[in-house]
């Protein structure tokens, strides 16, 4: 039986007491399969997600220790290129590089040539003579990473675009849910709403689904986009009632109303009548369940606001803070891992 690759650190030799870690031999032989960028998960093989979740759960350990800084990136230079509004992951992916004794740039479209009309193809010809060695990249439309990728030999990770993918926001979702329940492999995830437009859902997908999840994905007709099951999707229904009973983890995504022309069903109003997790609905989940958003949360709309608060043991319990808490170990894994020495 073909073994699966492992990634395993072990603490750098002296000479001194520095935050020095490198990859056993197993590892940095699996290194040569690792993509020069990360762009989305449908490009890894399980073993390489679960990789990046055993690096992070060392990091989430050596975080709790408030003086650590690591010395994987020491020496190189991380570009955060952010075409979008973003609080949540392009902060914790500067704290990610900064953590990792990162030189960390931030450059937004207000501030850069573009906005004089400059392509994009010359903004990264540009860039790339100043030797970048990683690229965080975020755009409102699909594939500009991927573009991006084919101008720079430096990596490339896609921090989300357009429709397509958000591969690190659903490595955060599940290190958090494995690190709650323990495993992946045989929970049901239930993903609730707009589909059709979220690049969350489609990474979601693929990673669950390749762990061995139970993914069933749920909406209105008009945002549920053919082929899901492609994706790895293992039911595809417009019915939310009749799933929540057997959810494990339920994923509610946030409405995209800045992609879509007009809204795809009547009103906000009766799309949480539907769709939205109300305090009506939540007896109908197991006690233990655990409800995820990817956020910024519409209160209201996708989750009533007492739910999106509920953070109490003893029943169905909100994960939503646990998940931006895991950003920063889950984003230290994926630098180091395309940026450092340690690789996949």
């Amino acid at each position: 039986m073909k073994q699966r690759p492992v990634v395993r650190l072990v603490k750098s030799p002296p000479p001194n007491k520095a935050e020095g870690f490198f990859l056993t031999s197993s590892a940095q032989r699996a290194s040569a399969n690792r993509p020069k960028d990360l762009l989305g998960l449908r490009d890894l093989k399980a073993p390489q997600i679960t990789s990046i979740l055993d690096q992070a759960v060392d990091y989430k350990r050596r975080l709790h220790n408030e003086n650590f800084k690591a010395t994987d990136l020491a020496g190189k230079t991380v570009m955060n290129l952010f075409f979008e509004p973003s609080t949540r992951t392009r902060t914790s992916f500067e704290l990610a590089a900064r953590k990792l004794s990162a030189q960390v740039l931030n450059m937004s479209p207000q501030t850069s040539s573009l906005s004089k009309g400059e392509s994009l193809k010359d903004m990264v010809e540009n860039l790339e003579a100043m030797r970048p060695d990683l690229l965080v990249v975020r755009h409102a439309a699909s594939g500009v990473p991927g573009l991006i990728a084919h101008y720079t030999t430096a990596g490339v990770v896609n921090a989300g675009d357009g429709s397509h993918e958000h591969p690190t926001q659903a490595l955060v979702d599940l290190f958090t849910v494995r690190e709650i329940l323990g495993k992946i492999s045989g929970i049901r995830l239930l993903i609730v709403g707009d589909i059709a437009y979220s690049r969350v859902a489609r990474s979601n997908i693929y990673g669950f689904s390749k762990l061995g999840a139970k993914v069933t994905a749920v909406g209105p007709a008009t945002l549920l986009p053919p082929g899901l099951e492609k994706l790895g999707a293992s039911h595809v229904s417009t019915d939310l009632n009749k799933h929540l009973r057997e959810a494990d983890v339920i994923m509610l995504l946030r409405i995209q109303k800045e992609r879509q022309e007009s809204l795809n069903f009547p009103s906000l109003a009766e799309y949480s009548r539907f769709y939205g997790l109300t305090s009506d609905r939540l007896p109908l989940l197991k006690r233990e369940a655990l409800i995820m958003h990817p956020g910024p949360i519409n209160r209201g709309i996708e989750i009533d606001p007492e739910i999106a608060d509920n953070r109490d043991k003893q029943g169905p319990q909100t994960i939503i803070l646990k998940q931006v808490e895991n950003a920063t170990a889950v984003r230290m894994a994926v630098l180091s891992l395309w940026g450092g020495k340690s690789r996949l």
